[in-house]
């Protein structure tokens, strides 16, 4: 394709490219987007066949990366690892928020700048990405938050900026679900205090439990109709009726731990009655389960960021994750309506 140019004096007038909005070797506002929008989701290699499939146009894979990391990182700039945007209308006093977070592990690569050759100075690693969600009882909107280089404070300030945008405020609970990591429980307390309350994850209970059936029953049904008993118990809220059930199956000390079910179940327990109040949740109507979070885990982060063979730059993976949790809080149309940064 041939470019009428003018020249006026010593200036070179391209008429197309002004009217375009582009300028040589770069990229319009519109297929920045559409270049942005497809690396959000696809390796970068297949966004150059989805260009040439719906535009007819065809860019390198160095460029696509750099689009989008480009903008990605500008909406990290903009958020800081934190859901944006107005909150919701304060809701009616009274209800409850669920609230949850949790880590997922991203495969990370890192250079050693003063290796003279830094292709052989790559270590890899995995580091845990922070997601949390929140939203209202009985409502389907989420308000989504993401971290993979914030500490733990950041991810607990994370949570409580996803409540507050999804409408959190004076006179409302929060549900906190998770497992048992003791820092998620540590940042449900110290975000909401006495507005909230924290609950542990009954899959995760009913995998202790299951390990330790094996270690008590040897018969398959004999095994099942115990584990069932447990769950019912717990569900009814007599968890000492499940520690005394186990108890008198616990491995001598002298055991160690990784052969001792029974006994680490048992502690497992013992040391968290305070977050088992699962008759308690259930009379209200609230999740006794993080799978919202986990699901979370699945579209928002392994979906893009686990896939076969991709090792990341941590800074671009945590630039990757806002982008992706723009998207998800349905800010996308917000940014590209602002004016942006972008390094051409």
């Amino acid at each position: 394709m041939s470019e009428p140019q003018y020249r006026s004096d010593t200036r070179r007038l391209r008429p197309f490219a002004a009217s375009a909005g582009v300028k040589a070797r770069g990229c319009s506002r519109l297929l920045r987007r559409a270049v942005t929008d497809l690396g959000a989701d696809l390796p970068y290699a297949k966004v150059m066949d989805k260009l040439v499939e719906h535009y007819g146009i065809v860019l390198g894979e160095s460029t696509i990366r750099k689009v989008t990391l480009a903008h990605a990182a500008d909406i990290h700039r903009r958020s800081g690892g934190f859901a944006q945007g107005l909150p919701e209308p304060v809701a009616a006093k009274g209800l409850t928020f669920i609230a949850e977070i949790d880590g997922t592990m991203v495969p990370t690569v890192r250079s050693d700048a003063a290796s003279a050759d830094r292709r052989k100075a790559k270590t890899v690693q995995w580091q845990e990405a922070k997601v949390s969600l929140a939203h209202a009882q009985g409502s389907t909107q989420m308000v989504y938050g993401a971290t993979l280089l914030g500490d733990v404070d950041t991810a607990g300030s994370q949570l409580r900026a996803c409540a507050k945008r999804a409408g959190f405020g004076k006179g409302h609970r929060v549900h906190g679900v998770g497992d048992g990591a003791p820092w998620i429980a540590a940042q449900v307390k110290q975000r909401f205090g006495s507005q909230g309350s924290y609950l542990l994850d009954f899959y995760h209970v009913c995998e202790y439990l299951s390990d330790a059936s094996k270690a008590i029953e040897q018969q398959p049904q004999t095994r099942q109709a115990w584990l069932d008993v447990q769950k019912q118990r717990l569900k009814a809220q007599q968890p000492d009726a499940v520690l005394h059930a186990l108890h008198a199956h616990l491995e001598p000390a002298h055991t160690d731990d990784e052969q001792a079910p029974v006994r680490r179940c048992y502690r497992y327990l013992s040391q968290r009655l305070h977050q088992l109040d699962y008759r308690g949740a259930i009379d209200q109507g609230l999740p006794i389960g993080s799978g919202e979070i986990e699901s979370a885990h699945r579209y928002l982060v392994q979906k893009r960021l686990k896939l076969p063979g991709a090792w990341w730059l941590a800074a671009n993976a945590d630039h990757m994750l806002a982008l992706r949790v723009n998207r998800a809080n349905g800010e996308w149309a917000d940014y590209w309506a602002t004016d942006y940064r972008y390094a051409a």
